[in-house]
């Protein structure tokens, strides 16, 4: 009895700080006027997530994820999960019901959503922390973790993108993995995080993967402690995979694989690799010794690869194998969080700093532990994750979000452990060594570092005007003079796609997203080609403006591709005759230009 009621004190009490730090970063964001809902800084994937929800509230239907607005006349199907909209748009209806207004409905949702995948992330985090390195390792994970997530800026106001949700998730299913040898039911839940976090997004599969190989080795190297565990989780994992395929996809595309999003390939895989691990774990002929174990497991992975590669092989692919090497070098290459950690050390080596340095240093922590031996079951999972985590920040910049998570467990508890030395010694030694461990834990330092470092490098270029001006066109209030003009077709490049939807009831060809490829395509062949051709294309497909953002690194990016291209003589000032500049709009961020009769 004792141990239930500290366990939930512990629970009460790691929920308790994660909400303190929480409304802390509430606190802070509200003080600074919660700036990114006007100006969102560029970021497409939350715009057009609100447009998602707003459609979705206008009665677009459930499993209809066209993004209308967007691409050649129809649209284009979107890959992105309802799991994700539905929340959100739960949340904009209440509070407009309360506030009488749907505006303001959708600012408390931008602000909300973010700031409770806050809480339950830092409060997830807390947990894994206290399992790995015992009590005193929460609050360091709490502080260093709040300081991290915050910069991320993956948890701001209007980060609406599921990458937020994506992360909780995959936090929770550890968190929940590394309690279950004490707790019955945690295994289950833990399953359940990994098929949902899988559900909203394949950018999870090599961490569900992850997880779900480490439950599998963990039992065949232990089965009397990780039986009910490896069962558990499977079913876990199996049941919720079912159900999100009944419930986000229609029953005219059971049939139809995905690979970009969750599909009945997804579905498959799960179904087997749960149900086979559940249905080995409860049998005692497969799991009667390690050989057998490891003989039967092995069995359901070859299994799994035959399914794959037999009915799925299109997914064995590279991600963007197939996008047209247009998209590729004008836009994919141009991606700041789909680059290499190689690029990076070419192009922005200060930015190294901000994104590696904390998951390398973790990664040195937990080598050291398997040095001095004591290995546990909780470093295995934490190491193994990690490690994974890192390589894929090293392929694409975006995965050092996970890394850069998962190094605050091993982090706080090393933090944990000279706090301790420092309290058992008043040398000032120790105390100044407990000092650098906070310093070189907190990857804000870190992100300090490099942008001082990126100063440096940068000093002899020309100084910024403050931010004054919306030169990259990411502000709301440079879409304004767009929002009041009635509604029609908008050529203008991919960067600006998704702005003109949410600031405006104008539809647009480009937008930043691999399955847009024919809008992106049109799009390219406007600016790239001649005023002429611009002009066909303009006609052919009812264009009704054409707006260009010079200070835009796209609008860069494409007049060095063709300067006498159409785009490159706009921003010269040569205007074809069948263009009528806006003159209200003339050297604005974004320039209009009406369309007109030629002659």
């Amino acid at each position: 009895m004792g141990t239930a009621e500290n366990g939930v004190a512990t629970w009460k009490s790691d929920l308790m700080l994660a909400l303190l730090a929480a409304l802390l970063a509430l606190a802070f964001d509200a003080w600074t006027g919660f700036g990114q809902l006007t100006d969102p800084g560029g970021d497409n994937d939350n715009m057009l997530r609100l447009v998602e929800v707003r459609d979705l509230l206008a009665g677009q239907g459930w499993f209809d994820l066209h993004q209308y607005r967007m691409g050649l006349e129809g649209g284009f199907v979107m890959h992105w999960s309802r799991l994700v909209d539905a929340p959100i748009a739960a949340i904009v209806l209440a509070a407009s019901a309360l506030t009488g207004s749907r505006p303001l409905g959708e600012d408390v949702a931008q602000v909300l959503w973010p700031a409770l995948l806050l809480w339950s992330t830092l409060f997830f985090t807390a947990r894994a922390a206290r399992s790995f390195g015992g009590g005193s390792a929460v609050l360091p994970a709490i502080l260093i973790g709040a300081a991290g997530y915050y910069f991320i800026g993956i948890y701001d106001p209007g980060a609406l993108d599921h990458h937020n949700v994506q992360l909780m998730l995959t936090m929770a299913s550890l968190a929940l993995l590394l309690e279950a040898p004490a707790r019955r039911w945690a295994a289950l839940f833990s399953g359940l995080c990994a098929a949902l976090t899988l559900a909203v997004g394949m950018e999870t599969v090599p961490y569900v993967a992850t997880i779900g190989v480490c439950v599998a080795l963990l039992f065949i190297a232990d089965a009397n402690g990780e039986r009910a565990i490896a069962r558990d989780f499977g079913l876990g994992f199996a049941g919720v995979a079912a159900l999100v395929f009944l419930a986000t996809i229609p029953p005219s595309a059971w049939g139809v694989a995905q690979c970009d999003a969750f599909s009945v390939a997804q579905f498959a895989v799960a179904a087997i690799a749960g149900i086979g691990l559940a249905a080995i774990a409860s049998t005692e002929k497969a799991a009667g010794s390690w050989q057998r174990r490891l003989a039967s497991l092995a069995a359901l992975g070859v299994g799994l690869g035959v399914v794959v590669v037999a009915l799925f092989p299109q997914c064995l692919a590279a991600p963007y194998a197939n996008l047209d090497p247009r998209l590729k070098e004008l836009w994919l290459d141009h991606i700041d969080e789909a680059q290499s950690l190689f690029t990076l050390l070419v192009r922005d080596p200060a930015r190294v700093a901000a994104r590696y340095a904390t998951p390398l240093v973790a990664i040195i922590l937990m080598a050291l532990r398997f040095r001095r031996g004591g290995w546990r079951r909780q470093d295995s999972l934490v190491a193994v994750l990690l490690a994974v985590a890192f390589v894929v920040g090293a392929w694409q910049v975006r995965g050092t979000t996970f890394s850069i998570a998962f190094a605050v467990i091993p982090l706080a508890a090393w933090i944990a452990k000279w706090r301790a030395r420092a309290e058992a010694s008043s040398s000032l030694g120790v105390a100044l060594r407990l000092a650098a461990v906070w310093l070189v834990s907190i990857n804000p330092v870190w992100t300090g570092v490099a942008a001082a470092a990126s100063v440096a490098f940068e000093k002899g270029k020309a100084v910024a005007d403050g931010g004054k001006a919306d030169r990259t066109c990411e502000k709301a209030a440079t879409f304004a003079p767009l929002g009041a003009m009635a509604g029609t077709t908008v050529l203008t490049i991919s960067n600006l796609g998704a702005p003109v939807l949410v600031y405006s009831g104008h539809r647009v060809f480009a937008g930043p997203y691999h399955r847009n490829v024919d809008g992106n395509l049109l799009a390219l062949d406007a600016f790239l080609g001649s005023a002429d051709d611009a002009h066909a294309i303009v006609e052919a497909h009812g264009v009704g403006l054409v707006a260009i953002c010079p200070g835009n690194v796209e609008s860069q990016i494409l007049t060095r591709k063709a300067p006498q291209g159409f785009l490159a003589g706009l921003l010269r000032g040569s205007v074809p005759d069948w263009l009528e500049p806006v003159s209200a709009t003339r050297g604005s961020p974004i320039e209009l230009y009406r369309v007109g009769q030629a002659g």
